[in-house]
């Protein structure tokens, strides 16, 4: 598959910073604030993997599609899909207090 292929849409992703495409192998594509940043794809996949361990009972699905990761200025939202994960880097717009 083609870089082109891979990242086609995710610079039209409104108020995106950068972005990674991440397989096991490693970035397999990135632009922006992301571009070249293998430690953050590789905190990334570690938040991906240990949250795939929580697995329904007998579901081979992964048990998400899309992990969002909020701090103060920027959000994190890595979508798996197939093989790969794709982790966009937007402005934060929304500065409210989270609850716990």
């Amino acid at each position: 598959m083609t870089t082109a292929a891979l990242t086609a849409g995710l610079d039209r992703i409104p108020d995106q910073l950068g972005y990674l495409v991440i397989s096991e192998d490693g970035v397999l594509a990135s632009a922006g604030e992301l571009e070249n940043d293998e430690h953050t794809a590789g905190v990334i996949m570690q938040m991906v993997r240990t949250a795939c361990r929580f697995r329904l009972s007998g579901s081979a699905e992964a048990p998400f599609k899309r992990m969002s990761v909020i701090l103060d200025d920027f959000v994190y939202v890595a979508t798996i899909s197939g093989q790969k994960v794709f982790v966009v880097k937007r402005q934060n717009n929304q500065h409210q207090a989270v609850c716990a």
